[in-house]
């Protein structure tokens, strides 16, 4: 199906130049759309893995950071899932659809995370595959909701992180506004929206501003293994519990949760020249040696980046950046939670 939206795009004119890349001008148009427009973004940049089966539940509470007990049809849930040494592996947005539970996850990992968690099925009656049969579309503004709701009539009442299903489709609303709509093969809804001529057609590139100002950063390739979930705050969005059972890495989360205050934590900032996501991070406070890791970006203006890094907390007085001359400087903004921790 990732076909079929990838067509959508280009018809549109979303097209990439030779480089794989959106040319400045149609990146910042997106941005804008985004921000003041209605929008549908194929989620390309994204994969499922189903996973089913009587001890499906079981299962991904030994394997997962979050309480999936709380998972249900009507509420999805923030995860991670991590190395021996606490390290996120990967992080996910998990729920229920007909009894078996999807995971979404960055597409550049879904096919190794699916393998590596299928090592430690066992004998368990769990059955993990990529859902290539399903597409992710990310959607907001006034003309995506009046269309939605034509299909999910309870779409009015939904609260971040409750879950609407139909036949073949999934509907989750999302902290910060707006939704992912899963829909299985190109069926009628499908079809509606790409015929929508309201509809702002967006890059995945542009609707990753959305989770940025969100305060949430997906593991990537990049990123695997780089930080234990606190570091990217990602108790603060739901992903972690510390009152569950074990899983891979639980007792240095829950030491690094208990010892005091993290060391390291995520922002979001904003900056001036091109940085990549992995890209170190450096301060003159601690010098020769790197403070942190950019973990999300987005190109906003000719001369404008937000994105999420994760770093040294006291290296802001000092100042962060970008290169080891210590000529792109990060600037911090405000997130939308409470950088409080939290011990549920």
């Amino acid at each position: 199906m990732d076909a079929f939206w990838s067509e959508w795009l280009r018809q549109k004119g979303v097209e990439r130049d030779e480089h794989g890349e959106l040319p400045l001008a149609l990146q910042l148009r997106q941005v804008e759309a985004l921000q003041r427009q209605s929008v549908a973004a194929p989620l390309v940049n994204f994969a499922l893995i189903r996973v089913e089966g009587e001890d499906a539940a079981v299962f991904l509470q030994n394997q997962l950071s979050s309480d999936i007990r709380d998972v249900v049809e009507s509420r999805a849930q923030y995860s991670t899932y991590s190395s021996a040494k606490g390290r996120m592996l990967a992080s996910f947005l998990v729920w229920q659809y007909q009894g078996a539970y999807y995971l979404m996850v960055a597409a550049d990992i879904a096919a190794a995370i699916s393998k590596r968690l299928s090592m430690f099925v066992l004998r368990a009656k769990v059955r993990l595959s990529l859902a290539d049969e399903w597409s992710l579309l990310g959607m907001s503004g006034a003309r995506a909701v009046a269309l939605l709701q034509n299909h999910f009539s309870g779409i009015a009442e939904l609260e971040q992180l409750q879950a609407l299903t139909i036949d073949g489709a999934a509907l989750l609303a999302l902290p910060g506004g707006g939704y992912v709509l899963a829909l299985r093969e190109t069926g009628a809804l499908a079809r509606e929206i790409a015929a929508d001529e309201q509809l702002c057609p967006l890059a995945p590139e542009a609707w990753a501003l959305r989770d940025i100002e969100a305060g949430i950063a997906w593991v990537v390739q990049e990123t695997q293994e780089q930080f234990v979930p606190q570091m990217a705050n990602m108790e603060l969005i739901g992903a972690v519990n510390f009152k569950k059972g074990c899983y891979p890495g639980q007792e240095i989360v829950a030491r690094s949760q208990y010892l005091g205050k993290m060391k390291r934590r995520m922002f979001r900032v904003e900056f001036e020249k091109p940085l990549a996501v992995g890209a170190k991070l450096y301060s003159p406070q601690l010098p020769d040696q790197g403070i942190g890791m950019l973990a999300a970006v987005c190109r906003v203006s000719e001369d404008g980046y937000r994105g999420l890094a994760v770093v040294q907390s006291q290296t802001w007085e000092s100042g962060v950046f970008g290169d080891e001359g210590y000529t792109i400087a990060l600037t911090v903004l405000e997130l939308p939670y409470s950088m409080e921790s939290v011990t549920e």
